[in-house]
């Protein structure tokens, strides 16, 4: 296939299909090496398999499996067969799901077999036309199947520029989540751009512990391993021993905060073991300064702490040559705009003032899926992007995080908005009113701690936590439940968890 005038992530993966088939792409934790051709080849039967399920180009298909090689291929299977990827944390209930899939309309739903009942009946019921199972190792279930015996070869059509490749659904404080569609050209742009400002090369070898369905492992791990026609030694979860353990084949490592501190914990994790490593690399959530400092002192590496959205991909990074500001998430990447804004009348801040982070740049998505009058509040008249994000940029041009505007939380590296949990909280009998917040977390970064007025003395934090088993994934449960007599409130009516965070802000450091 020759590739368009703009590059998407496809083309690239081909390039090097064609020039290094037997090159590495994925290694196992045993070490066994799936290559450029191999990769091509099943994610090309992958490819089959969704056009036999009714996929056509331009479709969506729903992902929500477990981290394997073969998951990670279907992101590859999906661009051949032209459709949009729409991977979905699996860690999201059924009920969860069904607005995903309601919103999206997707025409294939991959799941865990254990899900296919559940998700059987609710694609019925949505009228989603087709489904199928893949289980955690990736080698068993109905797409394996449907893909036995289909060409290892698939002819695809080279993908506008702007054509949509991925919706990635995120979220604010308010409201129901948006659907970020993002272009081949939003995706292979930022590839290219990372790929020259990290240094990557056909050689390295990225430690991969990174969810899938996330924009940090889906889209800056692998795009950048592909741009570059690199290798990922790809583990099916975090787990520090394991990173401990193949860190000599490594060379660089891409994780959240919680990486560094679970690391820096570790009785293996010397500064002799980090020796042949030449990158590592933070991002989801804020590295705090103290995690840079030690890690430094460690192991002689700067961590690179670099600023990225969904709808955006990477906008900023710190140098790789040069110093690495702790607590700065660096300069604007090349071809990035990126400006601080008054979020009120739109003024352009001078330098060192704090306001509204805006970007704008290829790296920019086209908008929110079927939310037009969304879409148009968040950009402003000149195509600057509003990241709801405050911030400022110092003296040297580096461009420094403070807070969220609208009270997000990021625990893990997970986004969780506070209406979500608190209308869960709100359900719950003897619960009166709830107010949820993020206090400061040494290992997940910030943790979600629900303050709640009860109506009944005898509902303590057990309870509070097993009834919100059901009704919420795992990662947006409170860490901590706190009961008060009434939630602090302004002249207006409305919480100040401004108050709660400085009243609960050291719950976890005690």
């Amino acid at each position: 296939m020759a590739e368009s005038a703009a590059q998407s992530i496809l083309s690239l993966f081909l390039a090097t299909c064609t020039a290094s088939p037997q090159a590495p792409f994925l290694i196992a934790q045993d070490g066994s090496v799936l290559t450029y051709a191999a990769a091509f080849a099943r994610s090309a039967q992958l490819a089959h398999a969704f056009r036999a399920s009714g996929v056509q180009p331009g479709d969506r298909i729903a992902v929500q499996v477990e981290k394997s090689q073969t998951a990670l291929l279907t992101y590859l299977a999906a661009l051949q067969a032209g459709a949009v990827y729409l991977p979905l944390n699996t860690a999201y209930t059924i009920g969860e799901v069904r607005y995903f899939l309601g919103d999206a309309g997707p025409s294939l739903v991959l799941c865990r077999p254990d899900d296919e009942p559940a998700m059987a009946a609710l694609c019925t019921d949505l009228g989603v036309s087709a489904w199928l199972t893949l289980d955690a190792d990736g080698t068993g279930g109905t797409l394996i199947n449907a893909a036995a015996g289909q060409p290892e070869t698939f002819d695809s059509a080279p993908a506008a520029a702007d054509g949509l490749a991925a919706i990635l659904y995120t979220s604010g404080t308010t409201g129901r989540s948006k659907g970020a569609m993002l272009s081949h050209a939003n995706l292979a742009s930022n590839a290219l751009t990372l790929r020259e400002y990290w240094c990557f090369t056909a050689e390295d070898r990225l430690l991969h512990a990174l969810p899938i369905f996330h924009t940090h492992g889906l889209f800056v791990a692998t795009n950048v391993t592909i741009a570059a026609g690199a290798a990922m030694i790809f583990l099916p979860k975090f787990d520090a021993d394991a990173l401990v353990s193949l860190m000599p084949q490594a060379s660089v490592l891409m994780g959240v905060p919680t990486f560094y501190t679970r690391l820096l914990t570790h009785t293996g994790f010397t500064r002799e073991l980090a020796a042949g490593m030449r990158l590592f690399v933070s991002g989801s959530a804020p590295l705090s300064a103290e995690t840079h400092k030690e890690f430094s002192a460690l192991t002689g590496h700067a961590i690179l702490e670099r600023y990225g959205m969904t709808e955006t991909n990477m906008n900023t990074s710190n140098p790789y040559d040069g110093l690495r500001k702790p607590g700065s998430v660096g300069f604007p990447l090349p071809g990035v705009a990126v400006r601080i804004a008054d979020p009120e009348t739109a003024t352009v801040l001078p330098q060192g003032e704090i306001g509204g982070i805006e970007v704008k740049g290829p790296n920019v998505f086209g908008g929110y899926w079927q939310m037009p009058e969304k879409t148009a509040q968040e950009f402003r008249a000149d195509g600057f992007f509003i990241t709801g994000d405050l911030g400022f940029i110092d003296a040297d041009g580096y461009v420094h995080i403070v807070g969220r505007a609208k009270d997000l939380i990021i625990a893990g590296g997970f986004n969780i908005y506070p209406a979500e949990v608190e209308a869960a909280l709100d359900e719950i009998p003897g619960i009166a009113e709830s107010a949820v917040i993020g206090v400061p977390h040494a290992d997940m970064g910030e943790a979600v701690v629900a303050v709640v007025k009860s109506t009944d003395g005898a509902l303590d934090q057990a309870a509070v936590l097993a009834a919100l088993k059901d009704s919420l994934a795992r990662f947006k449960q409170p860490r901590a439940v706190v009961f008060v007599e009434e939630l602090p409130r302004n002249t207006m009516g409305k919480v100040q968890k401004a108050l709660l965070r400085e009243t609960y802000g050291t719950l976890f450091s005690q």
